[in-house]
């Protein structure tokens, strides 16, 4: 068996396109251009790409991209006046702040002060508390990609068991939340898998489903996988061998049915479901 490679990049493009669309008629609409501030603490070289490709994509598109960077020396006060002055400018829709913040800022704390109307990375307690009850305002850029990449696929997920391996509060928790809903893309039965979980590979190997996001290069393994199963890999880890996933990538692919690369997979979707939510915070705060 060799794996169907789920192309992330070519299916963001595609959305990208739509939202281009949508844009265009927001804007005609209401003589207002939606409008995303991005905060950057330091000189981290992962996140001056990620910022550099969040704003690429905003231009694309005709969403207006601020982006307000920070010596990595900033006060956590200082930084959370600036939280605060995005808050009150009714020109900015969306508020992304990219992590990670440097050891000295509360990070949980920063995030808090987002209000949760312009929180288009779906952080904010109100906005997690939303989604568990099945009320979203957004929904989390990552999960949502992972969603609707499932979705489009045509990859069933009703009435399936999909495993989820890592908890973190930015993708595990909230796709185990999503998938578990009634509707397109959930209604789900989910596991949790963490570093805690006894007897792990026993529980991937039931996934008809399998995502993957624990920053450990190459850790889930052909035998870890449900022959002809979805392998979603959200990893993205730099060794000597350039970037990799979380998922041994060729050995896996001559088991499951489905699989997403790295670079080229997950990554590009998250992107296009932050343009997707500033233009959704854009049309709630008109």
């Amino acid at each position: 068996m060799s794996a169907q490679i789920l192309d992330g990049k070519a299916l963001a493009d595609q959305i990208q396109e739509e939202i281009a669309d949508e844009v265009a008629e927001f804007i005609q609409n209401n003589a207002t251009v939606p409008t995303l501030a991005a905060i950057l603490v330091g000189e981290d070289p992962a996140s001056k790409i990620y910022i550099r490709n969040k704003q690429r994509a905003c231009g694309r598109v005709a969403i207006e991209s601020v982006l307000h960077r920070l010596s990595v020396d900033v006060t956590e006060d200082d930084l959370l006046a600036l939280v605060a002055k995005l808050n009150k400018d009714d020109a900015v829709h969306g508020i992304l702040v990219q992590l990670p913040l440097p050891d000295h800022i509360d990070e949980t704390r920063v995030l808090r002060a987002v209000v949760p109307a312009k929180d288009v990375d779906a952080f904010h307690p109100e906005n997690v508390g939303r989604i568990v009850q099945g009320q979203p305002r957004f929904l989390p850029c990552t999960p949502k990609g992972i969603q609707e990449l499932l979705i489009r696929k045509g990859i069933a997920t009703g009435g399936r068991h999909v495993v989820v391996v890592g908890r973190s509060d930015i993708v595990g928790k909230p796709i185990a939340n999503m998938l578990v809903q009634r509707g397109p893309g959930a209604d789900a039965t989910v596991t949790i898998c963490h570093s805690k979980t006894e007897n792990l590979a026993e529980i991937t190997r039931q996934g008809d489903i399998l995502i993957v996001a624990i920053g450990r290069p190459r850790f889930i393994t052909a035998g870890m996988v449900k022959p002809g199963a979805a392998v979603i890999d959200v990893g993205i880890n730099r060794t000597d061998e350039g970037l990799v996933g979380d998922v041994d990538f060729e050995p896996v692919c001559e088991v499951a049915g489905h699989i997403t690369p790295v670079p080229g997979g997950v990554g590009p979707l998250t992107i296009a479901m932050l343009l997707r939510n500033t233009l959704q915070a854009a049309r709630q705060q008109r």
